[in-house]
């Protein structure tokens, strides 16, 4: 059957239409697979803790726990001095403000009037006075207990009972002559050949 010159025209704008429509449907389609797929990933944080004093404890554990918290896949890869916050008995860390211009010295006794004032101690002090960063880490535990802030062991067992890995490293540990004995259960031991993958696929990535 012979198609009329109208029925032909039909055809074509029909033809026409169906593609200038193809590639936005296909655009469409792909931009909510997309999209989907982005809903669909746990985000993940990948941390470097390498610092071993109580102040510097703190970030690591409440940043790790907080993540996890909210569903995010997170590691903590503890490497020189911050591998000792892995270790069985964390009741010796210590803080001091030598050096450190941003740590406030507050005290967390006394009158309020009292407590607000910043003591500026000079350098020269801290390091002449016998005792002085024990001193200051009884002030930091006192203030702290004040506040009603958990301590760095409850923090860690937090992290790790919401699924944050932690991995010691394994050169760090022979440098320092530690034993695995020596840290607590449920931890990983890698170099950082086998971290860096994991950093690099992170979505957020810290050094502390």
């Amino acid at each position: 059957m012979t198609s009329t010159p109208q029925s032909t025209t039909i055809d074509e704008l029909v033809n026409r239409r169906l593609e200038e429509l193809l590639p936005l449907k296909i655009a469409q389609g792909v931009e909510e697979a997309l999209r989907a797929r982005e809903e669909a990933k746990v985000p993940a944080l990948a941390i470097i803790a390498s610092k071993g004093t109580l102040d510097w404890a703190y970030p690591p554990f409440i940043l790790g726990s907080t993540a996890a918290a909210l569903g995010w896949d997170v590691s903590i890869f503890f490497t020189f001095y911050g591998l000792g916050l892995l270790k069985k008995d964390i009741s010796d860390l210590k803080v001091s403000p030598l050096g450190n211009p941003g740590m406030p010295m507050k005290m967390p006794f006394g009158p309020e009037w009292f407590q607000g004032i910043d003591w500026n101690i000079p350098n020269l002090v801290q390091a002449g006075v016998p005792g002085f960063e024990t001193l200051a880490t009884k002030l930091m535990q006192q203030t702290i207990a004040n506040k009603g802030v958990a301590g760095i062991d409850e923090l860690r067992e937090l992290s790790l009972e919401a699924g944050v890995k932690f991995t010691a490293c394994q050169m760090t540990v022979d440098l320092f002559g530690f034993r695995h004995e020596d840290f607590i259960g449920g931890i990983d031991y890698a170099g950082a050949a086998t971290f860096l993958p994991v950093a690099r696929e992170a979505d957020v990535t810290l050094f502390i």
